[in-house]
């Protein structure tokens, strides 16, 4: 009996310490999302005063930017798989994860290596700034890629969770632009070639992508602008802060693709018009949504819920429903995943099944 006792004191007695010990755990395993969450808050606030914690759109590896040229890639035609994180995101989520259990499965991102032989590529954004700065810079990057190993990329695979998503196609929009020619004696030229990455590119898998926008952000736009009505100085100290908020918080109200769509005037009276960003002929699409709430719910409370950050409507998007409009060679598939929430979505076992059966 005394010994249980004194056993049991020791544990007592210990459990503050064994609290402190995983929490700090925690802390250092997740550190590396300061950045991050830092820029998906004010990150046009920090590039514009070219803060050093402003991230530049880079491929990484091993937690640090890696330009195109050091990737050295030299396997042959080899299909890869670029992935990009959401808002307030990074690479790791493709890899590990904190709560993962010691020697459990691998993430998508090297398991789809190992199990399928593709070749994995991770990207790391700043989610702050316009998602239209953002896909540009996507588009140049991937004919970068394709320019400096033209052997080695072989079949181009694009997977996007949330607002990484919505930079895929937004980079599809930059990459299929008329480019300007050389100047002639007369006038420019223009040139209807498009970004030699979409040569490439065959499937673009999107998880969790708010296509026609993200309901809290439009909450959040109406409460900003409810308490600035209001005109009180405390709703106007509120309203001001959420103001702040960074342009890829914004952008994601309405899913704005094109720099045109957010440099018009903003009239809070009508929503934006918004540039029509039609799917890219010749590639399949696989449009992956969550369905949080229990089946048991009403199917109005659950669509409009989703995953729990993008309704089901916004998930599937009206571009992807009409057959009839895609263009030649286009293909679109929709999987909806039961009792799954956004963020499970980056590490679900019937999530990778199907990225491993359509890779």
């Amino acid at each position: 009996m005394l010994r249980r006792a004194l056993s049991s004191l020791a544990t007592t007695a210990l459990l503050p310490v064994r609290g402190a010990t995983l929490l700090y755990r925690a802390g250092q395993a997740h550190q590396h999302f300061f950045q991050p969450v830092l820029n998906g808050a004010l990150g046009d606030q920090l590039a514009v005063r070219h803060d050093p914690r402003a991230i530049a759109l880079s491929f990484r590896r091993g937690g640090h930017d890696v330009a195109v040229a050091e990737l050295g890639l030299s396997e042959r035609r080899q299909k890869t798989v670029v992935f990009l994180h959401g808002l307030m995101g990074d690479e790791l989520i493709w890899q590990t994860g904190f709560q993962d259990a010691p020697g459990g499965p691998l993430r998508y991102g090297p398991r789809l290596a190992a199990e399928a032989g593709c070749r994995p590529l991770y990207v790391r954004y700043n989610s702050g700034l316009h998602i239209s700065e953002n896909g540009r810079a996507l588009s140049h990057l991937l004919t970068e890629l394709v320019e400096t190993y033209p052997g080695a990329i072989g079949e181009l695979v694009l997977v996007g969770h949330s607002m990484g998503g919505l930079l895929i196609r937004s980079a599809g929009y930059y990459g299929s632009e008329p480019t300007v020619g050389k100047s002639t004696a007369k006038t420019k030229q223009l040139r209807p070639a498009q970004a030699p990455w979409l040569a490439h590119l065959r499937t673009v898998f999107l998880l969790g992508v708010p296509h026609e926008g993200s309901y809290l952000e439009q909450n959040g736009l109406l409460v900003e602008r409810l308490l600035r009505r209001i005109n009180l100085f405390p709703t106007r100290f509120l309203s001001e802060a959420i103001a702040r908020r960074s342009n890829g918080i914004k952008d994601l109200g309405q899913a704005l693709l094109v720099d045109a769509d957010w440099q018009q005037p903003d009239d809070p009276a009508l929503p934006r018009p918004r540039t029509v960003v039609p799917l890219l002929p010749g590639v399949r699409y696989h449009v992956l949504v969550g369905d949080w709430l229990r089946a048991g719910r009403p199917q109005a409370l659950r669509d409009y819920f989703g995953d729990g950050l993008v309704s089901a409507a916004s998930g599937r998007g009206q571009v992807f429903g009409d057959e009839t409009e895609l263009p030649p060679g286009t293909a679109v598939r929709t999987a909806r995943f039961a009792q799954q929430h956004h963020g499970g979505l980056l590490h679900n076992a019937e999530v990778y099944q199907y990225l491993r059966q359509w890779v």
